[in-house]
């Protein structure tokens, strides 16, 4: 799949926003945390990316009730789904210069993910967090993924690299006042 970034200008891929706040004491605290002792940027990527996916649960495999929207709440509080952990590794990422993206796929409900910049080209990544039957691994050699759409059932990717959460997104995340809510407005397509 060919992914098109929304903007041409990829300073938008590092900039720092009320969602993902990575000028924010908690991102920045978390960030020097994880460089230390990495060699180098592409070491750092796959570090904050094992970070968010295995030591911030996805809150519908652990029961948390709470929403999170904005990075530095979801590092705070230690919970988020796929958006707002998209979000926390989006921050983190950016805080060290690193070109990141978010996008998503289309399942039953809409998936976020994030899109790094390495080499000249893009590489998406699923910090979703792994559990039987999901599988995310941190890859800029082919796509190691939490899902892959079934064409055949209208599931897709969505080729699109936004700078900023797609407005669908987050404005169900902002709405709503727990995760049961969530479930029930979670975008279908965008």
């Amino acid at each position: 799949m060919q992914l098109i970034q929304e903007t041409p200008d990829l300073s938008a891929y590092l900039a720092a926003d009320d969602v993902i706040d990575h000028h924010h004491p908690v991102v920045r605290e978390t960030a020097a945390r994880l460089a230390r002792g990495v060699e180098d940027s592409y070491a750092y990527a796959r570090a904050a990316f094992e970070f968010v996916r295995d030591t911030i649960p996805h809150s519908q495999d652990s029961g948390d009730l709470r929403v999170t929207w904005r990075a530095s709440d979801v590092l705070e509080q230690g919970t988020g789904i796929c958006y707002a952990k998209a979000h926390a590794l989006a921050a983190l990422l950016r805080a060290e210069d690193i070109p990141t993206a978010l996008c998503y796929q289309k399942f039953d409900e809409v998936h976020g993910l994030v899109a790094v910049r390495f080499n000249g080209a893009w590489h998406r990544q699923d910090p979703r967090g792994n559990k039987p039957g999901v599988d995310a691994q941190f890859s800029l050699k082919g796509e190691r993924l939490a899902f892959m759409p079934d064409l055949k059932s209208n599931e897709m990717d969505y080729p699109v690299l936004y700078a900023k959460p797609h407005p669908a997104v987050l404005s169900v995340l902002k709405a709503a006042p727990d995760r049961p809510h969530l479930w029930k407005t979670l975008p279908t397509a965008l």
